[in-house]
C-alpha cells in the first residue's frame, strides 16, 4: 500500500492486447492535420517578434505568413502532433491510423499523400471548404529548444461527424491529441471518439501536448482525464500544471488517482511510467546531442503504444519510447530519418 508521500518503484505486469477481437490497427490517432516548417533561427527573432521561447502559439492566417516570409532556409513535411505518433508507430512496424481535418489545396493533398507513403491509414473525414490546410511554423533556436507558431485552418474545424466508429473501433488504442482542444467542437468529437472506443473494449490515449493549451482547458483536460482516459502521455511541465503543483512527485501522487496508465517525460531525466500505485523509472537514451526537440513526445508516444499493444511489459513500452524519441532529437525535423524498427535493441524488438 503506498502512502501519500511515499512512491513505490517496481515493474507492472504486462497489458496484451493483440488477441482483441475485431483490432486492425495498433493505434488511431486524432489531431490537428498540419503541414509541419522547421527554420532555424537565433534568439533575437524571439525577441523581436515577442514570441515565449518553447511556446505553441496559436496564430492567424495573416501572421502565419508574416513570420513565414522572415526565415529563409527551411523544410516542409506533414505534422501534427498525433500524425507524428502514427508515423512513428509505422516506422516501428505497427499498424497506424490517423483521423484530421484538412481542406482540398495543395498542402492537405500533400499531408494526404505522405502519410499514405509510410502505410499510415487516413481518415479525413469531411473536406473542409471554407479554411486552408492548417500549417505550423517551427523556429529552433541554437539550444535546440523549438516554438511553434500554428495557423490551424481546416484542422480546427473537426467535429464529431468526422469521427468513423468503425475506424476507432479497429484500433487497439485511440490516441488524442490536446492540442486539438481549443474548440468545444473538438472536445466532443474526442468524447465520440473515446465512447466508440470503449463500447468495443478498447484502449484511449491523451497527449496534454503544452503547459500552455493545459493552463487554458484544465477544468476540461481533468474531467477528460478522471472520466475517459486510460493511458496519460505528459511531460514534467505539463503534468504539474495540470495538477496545479510544484513538484514531480505531487503530481504523480494525483495522477495515480485519476488514470490507469501514465508515461511522463522529463528531457534528459528520462521518463517515470506508473499504473495505479506501480511506478517505474526509465532512463534517458544518450545522444551525442540535441539538435532539435520537436517531436520528441510524439515519437516516445509512438514507441510506447508500439510494447503497450504487444503486451511487453510496461517498463519495455518506456524504454521503446525513449530510443525512438533519441533517434528524432538528434536531427532537424519531427520526423526519424531511418525505420524506427532497425534502431530498436534485440530485447525489445
Amino acid at each position: 500500500m503506498t502512502t501519500q508521500n511515499q512512491l513505490v518503484f517496481h515493474l507492472v505486469p504486462p497489458v496484451d492486447l493483440t488477441g482483441s477481437s475485431g483490432v486492425s490497427l495498433d493505434s488511431l490517432t486524432i489531431g490537428n492535420a498540419l503541414v509541419d516548417v522547421l527554420a532555424t533561427v537565433d534568439e533575437g527573432f524571439l525577441i523581436r517578434e515577442k514570441i515565449i521561447k518553447g511556446s505553441m502559439n496559436l496564430v492567424d492566417i495573416a501572421r502565419s505568413k508574416h513570420l513565414h516570409s522572415l526565415v529563409n532556409s527551411r523544410t516542409e513535411m506533414s505534422g501534427g502532433s498525433a500524425a507524428n505518433t502514427a508515423y512513428g508507430l509505422a516506422s516501428l512496424g505497427g499498424k497506424a491510423g490517423f483521423i484530421g481535418k484538412i481542406s482540398a489545396d495543395r498542402l492537405g493533398e500533400s499531408f494526404a499523400s505522405d502519410l499514405a507513403n509510410v502505410g499510415v491509414s487516413f481518415f479525413p473525414g469531411v473536406t473542409c471548404g471554407s479554411e486552408d490546410t492548417g500549417r505550423c511554423l517551427i523556429v529552433v533556436t541554437p539550444d535546440g529548444n523549438r516554438t511553434m507558431n500554428t495557423f490551424l485552418g481546416a484542422a480546427s474545424l473537426l467535429d464529431a461527424a468526422d469521427i468513423s466508429r468503425d475506424a476507432v473501433q479497429s484500433a487497439a488504442v485511440v490516441m488524442l491529441e490536446g492540442y486539438l482542444f481549443d474548440r468545444d467542437a473538438a472536445k466532443e468529437a474526442f468524447r465520440v471518439a473515446a465512447e466508440y472506443a470503449h463500447a468495443a473494449g478498447r484502449k484511449v490515449a491523451l497527449t496534454l501536448s503544452d503547459s500552455f493549451c493545459v493552463d487554458r482547458h484544465r477544468a476540461d483536460f481533468l474531467d477528460l482525464v478522471k472520466n475517459n482516459i486510460d493511458i496519460l502521455f505528459s511531460n514534467e511541465d505539463e503534468i504539474k500544471s495540470l495538477y496545479q503543483v510544484g513538484s514531480i512527485n505531487d503530481a504523480l501522487h494525483q495522477l495515480r488517482n485519476d488514470c490507469e496508465f501514465a508515461a511522463v517525460t522529463r528531457n534528459e531525466h528520462g521518463s517515470v511510467v506508473i499504473d495505479g500505485d506501480e511506478v517505474v523509472i526509465i532512463d534517458a537514451e544518450p545522444v551525442d546531442s540535441v539538435v532539435d526537440a520537436t517531436g520528441a513526445g510524439d515519437m516516445y508516444a509512438a514507441g510506447f503504444l508500439y510494447g503497450f499493444v504487444r503486451g511487453k511489459p510496461i517498463e519495455q513500452c518506456g524504454r521503446i519510447g525513449s530510443v525512438v524519441a533519441s533517434e528524432v532529437i538528434s536531427h532537424m525535423g519531427s520526423r526519424p530519418l531511418v525505420a524506427l524498427k532497425t534502431i530498436l535493441p534485440k530485447d525489445l524488438k
